[in-house]
């Protein structure tokens, strides 16, 4: 994986300007959907593994991490507890969800104040297994998988 020099050209930028919901967004934000062709894409990747998975309804799907956090707060689905396989949103600055910066996938909570993560748009524009202090997480939205 590796992004153009303006940040993107990733396979997620291309897929999400393809979808509905890119139309839906443009809609609610404004701007183009060309706008996303170089956009932070961290939001963009885990909707393409909710897509992929077939649990977009339960993933959830948008390119603004803030967005998609209210989303899960507003269908009760928002959480504290680091639990697998849970959407993770990061703020650099130990703000609350209006200062979110950066989302992925929990692989694991560490027990030792850190968590294991899968992230898009991460490592110099990749993707990346990364372990995170749970002080820069704001919160967990936890999508229904099925057993």
């Amino acid at each position: 994986m590796k992004e153009n020099a303006a940040g993107g050209g990733t396979p997620f930028h291309e897929w999400y300007m393809s979808s509905r919901r890119a139309l839906e967004t443009v809609a609610r934000d404004g701007g183009s959907i060309r706008a996303y062709a170089n956009a932070p894409w961290c939001a963009m990747f885990v909707s393409w593994v909710g897509e992929k998975a077939g649990l977009r309804p339960t993933v959830g799907w948008d390119a603004y991490t803030v967005t998609w956090a209210k989303w899960f707060r507003a269908n009760k689905r928002w959480g504290a507890a680091p639990k697998p396989g849970a959407v993770v949103y990061f703020s650099w600055n130990g703000g609350g969800i209006d200062s979110i910066d950066h989302m992925g996938l929990v692989k694991k909570d560490n027990g030792d104040g850190t968590i294991t993560t899968i992230e898009g748009n991460t490592g110099n524009g990749k993707v990346e297994q990364r372990v995170r202090p749970k002080s820069q997480v704001v919160g967990y939205g936890y999508p229904q998988y099925q057993a």
